[in-house]
């Protein structure tokens, strides 16, 4: 009877000592507002005061870095034009590139040094060369924030110098990064660079993480004395990439670490994972008086979920199949959906989308097709 309960005592701890452990709060950092999210999932895992309006002082120049790389995919600019530097890009105030007026400047030097000197009169150049002025870079920049659905935001020039009708939110800094990373890899990869020389002068990246984590390839740091220093981040550990905003904290070194707190955060309880390639067939569906009658459903993109550390076992995956379909069916037509559950909780779903079109059949595909059907509703 004792080796009996003893048995029922060790399963029991057993059983305990298996069981993950539920996630800890975040963090509590020192600033105004935050965000951290999974950067494939979208997933937020912690944010304080994300939807506020707030001043981003440099990291502004994520938005003028997007128009330019927009600009570049479309052809109408290219990294070897020159640009003639202006006198008002010249006298620019704050973090400087040391540009001279009157010369000519690369695009791509420009670019290194908005990136990764924070140059406000490198920003200011390539903006009056883009659209002729910065007041008109920064309708492109309101106009590419809309089609991105930056909610929050509004900028009135290039640089994140203190305007009161200039501001964005944590959230949507974050959307913005992953824009930029997702679109524009090719040009990313300049954030990670730790300094660059022009001039004769070579200034360092100001994002102290890219030398304290070797897991952090960017983003970008911002200041003023209404802004605070702030910082967004990005980092990959094991296929896993995580953003963190941080705005209005008291000193770089506040920002440096309240973004490795969180990141560290995010990156020891939360996993995520690749569940479902996009265009992969997941099922079929029956189509009725079509030219066939099976009619493969997918997903029309990748789907990324984030979780708990350590429940992926844990994981339910069903799918709602749509009810009776008649054809024609047309490619990328949503037809039901796929959900995954933890717990019984919804935590992610996509639409199933046919992954081919199938026309009508022939006329005796069709009358088949509508006998059987007269026969099921009878």
């Amino acid at each position: 009877m004792r080796s009996i309960l003893l048995s029922c005592l060790w399963l029991l701890a057993s059983a305990a000592l298996a069981a993950p452990l539920p996630v800890p709060r975040a963090p509590d950092v020192g600033a105004r507002g935050y965000i951290l999210e999974d950067f494939h999932s979208g997933r937020v895992l912690a944010e304080k005061a994300a939807d506020e309006r707030m001043e981003p002082a440099s990291i502004t120049k994520l938005m003028a870095a997007y128009v330019i790389f927009k600009e570049l995919a479309a052809g109408s600019l290219n990294l070897d034009d020159e640009v003639t530097v202006s006198e008002r890009a010249w006298r620019m105030p704050g973090s400087r590139m040391f540009i001279e007026v009157g010369k000519k400047v690369p695009v791509r030097d420009l670019l290194k040094g908005m990136i990764i000197q924070s140059g406000n009169d490198a920003t200011v150049a390539l903006a009056q060369h883009v659209a002729g002025s910065e007041a008109t870079f920064a309708e492109y920049m309101n106009r590419y924030a809309r089609e991105l659905g930056l909610a929050g935001s509004h900028f009135t020039n290039a640089t994140g110098l203190p305007d009161p009708n200039h501001y964005m939110t944590a959230r949507d800094i974050a959307k913005l990064a992953r824009a930029l990373i997702r679109e524009f890899p090719e040009y990313y990869a300049w954030y990670s660079e730790k300094s660059f020389t022009w001039n004769g002068i070579t200034q360092q990246n100001r994002n102290r993480l890219l030398w304290r984590d070797p897991s952090v390839d960017g983003i970008k740091t911002g200041h003023t004395e209404s802004a605070g220093y702030c910082l967004v981040t990005s980092a990959e550990r094991e296929g896993m990439r995580l953003i963190s905003v941080v705005l209005g904290t008291a000193s770089e070194e506040a920002r440096a670490n309240a973004s490795q707190a969180l990141l560290n955060y995010g990156f020891r309880f939360f996993e995520t994972h690749r569940l479902y390639d996009a265009g992969t067939r997941l099922t079929e569906a029956r189509v009725w008086k079509g030219e066939r009658e099976q009619l493969p459903l997918g997903l029309a993109e990748t789907l990324y979920i984030t979780i708990p550390r350590g429940r992926y076992k844990d994981l339910d995956a069903t799918m709602q199949l749509p009810g009776r379909l008649v054809a024609p069916v047309t490619e990328g037509t949503p037809y039901g959906s796929v959900q995954i559950r933890l717990d019984g909780e919804l935590v992610a779903e996509a639409p199933l989308v046919a992954l081919e079109s199938i026309g009508e059949g022939s006329l005796w595909q069709r009358l088949r097709d509508e006998a059987l059907l007269y026969v099921e509703d009878w």
